[in-house]
């Protein structure tokens, strides 16, 4: 398994662990005539950029000084730009600018590397889409850029599709990461109703704010998207056609379909801890109420026993041989006769 991190990749292999360094960005070139290029040298990109007939595919990962350079060298972007593609905690947006167009999105994936089954983490992807060139930049994590970069590696013919249609197919991978963690909102949420009305975990009820925060943050990262795709379906743009629009509105559909299912689930996980919370009382009132049999039956005992113990010489009943059974007897009917009152007035 290789995992890119602080612009190196890390491969394990039989618990030996060997460094590569990847002062190259990955890259891809269609020319208008002859085989896709993988990889070009990055003294190269700029000639390639210059060429309006080929199209460019550059992946700039920000843990690499080296790449991270090119974005001023070879693509001439504007200082604020690259100051927000570097910012891993950017937030969302699509800015048109002369020659290009730059979008922030935020992807999100579930933390392996922790106990905790709720634990997500969430970056930033964001894409500069020119005329005939594609610049893609994030951190160590972009598991849609690399399906798509995947794919185009398995078949380099849809680089043909020109770079708004990569851009869309990146863009649509990294949207689709959330259907997997918003199904399994409904795992967890099942499992947590299961633990609560079977049988009343109490420790359901951290869980339950696990879950609830959980989709407060997921709802926090996909409402501000909204907009964003919203831009790239119904704004006219010379970056993208009409035909090329079509594409951008199936994703914003989905963003649709993922913020109302996540408010959905807010509404179930509410409604969860009311139920919680209700049980918890109802159990309350049935320990209250045991606790008040048991105290209504101990007052006639309490009162009578106080009575006849009082340091009197006269007593009455103290020496009639039956007088002890009498009080006993006394005491438990005027204990039943308080228990039929309670029921009458509707406390027991």
């Amino acid at each position: 398994m290789a995992r890119r991190q602080s612009g190196t990749y890390r491969i394990r292999k039989s618990q030996q662990i060997s460094v590569v360094e990847t002062d190259r960005p990955r890259s891809w070139y269609r020319p208008a005539a002859g085989p896709v290029l993988r990889d070009v040298e990055p003294r190269d990109i700029e000639r390639l950029l210059a060429d309006p007939s080929g199209f460019l595919w550059v992946d700039i990962d920000t843990g690499s000084a080296s790449q991270v350079a090119l974005l001023e060298k070879a693509f001439h972007l504007h200082p604020l730009v690259v100051e927000d593609l570097l910012s891993p905690n950017g937030r969302v947006k699509v800015e048109e600018h002369p020659g290009y167009l730059f979008v922030v999105v935020r992807a999100v994936r579930f933390v392996s590397e922790t106990e905790d089954p709720h634990d997500i983490e969430t970056y930033n992807l964001c894409s500069v889409l020119g005329t005939n060139y594609l610049l893609t930049v994030h951190g160590s994590h972009s598991p849609g850029l690399d399906d798509v970069w995947s794919r185009v590696q398995r078949s380099p013919d849809l680089l043909d599709r020109g770079p708004a249609r990569t851009m869309h197919a990146v863009l649509d991978a990294t949207v689709d990461a959330y259907f997997p963690i918003v199904d399994q909102l409904d795992e967890f949420l099942d499992s947590i109703e299961e633990r609560v009305f079977a049988t009343f975990d109490q420790s359901a009820m951290r869980d339950i704010f696990s879950v609830k925060r959980l989709v407060l943050q997921l709802r926090r990262h996909l409402a501000p998207q909204r907009e964003v795709f919203g831009f790239l379906t119904n704004r006219p743009s010379a970056l993208l056609s009409a035909d090329v629009q079509v594409y951008f509105r199936d994703i914003y559909d989905h963003i649709i379909r993922l913020n109302e299912s996540i408010d959905t689930y807010r509404d179930l996980v509410s409604s969860v801890m009311e139920s919680f919370l209700t049980q918890v009382s109802n159990r309350l009132n049935i320990a209250t109420k045991s606790l008040t049999v048991v105290a209504t039956l101990s007052v006639p005992f309490v009162v009578v026993s106080g009575m006849w113990g009082m340091n009197f010489a006269e007593v009455p009943l103290a020496h009639w041989p039956h007088g002890f059974w009498v009080m006993f007897l006394g005491q438990l009917v005027l204990g039943g006769l308080l228990i039929l009152a309670l029921k009458r007035r509707g406390v027991l």
